[in-house]
């Protein structure tokens, strides 16, 4: 996943969260086959945007390190 560019990760958020929408309104209808998909929507969809944010604070240049974090203490 974090080889993926942000654009990417923006869609996959898109494409997650419109899921886990139909997911939920199955669920409180009580059609949903396996409740338990749910779960593992909504934590995929935790990782795409944990992703998102460090690709944004590290400036989505493919730093793996934050430099500017030190930096930023100082000030």
């Amino acid at each position: 996943m974090r080889e993926m560019t942000l654009e990417e990760l923006k869609a996959r958020e898109a494409e997650l969260s419109e899921e886990l929408s139909r997911m939920k309104i199955q669920l409180a209808l009580k059609r949903l086959d396996n409740p338990l998909k749910a779960r593992v929507t909504r934590r995929d969809l935790a990782r795409v945007k944990t992703v998102i944010n460090e690709k944004i604070r590290t400036g989505a240049t493919g730093r793996q390190t934050p430099a500017g974090a030190s930096d930023a203490k100082k000030a």
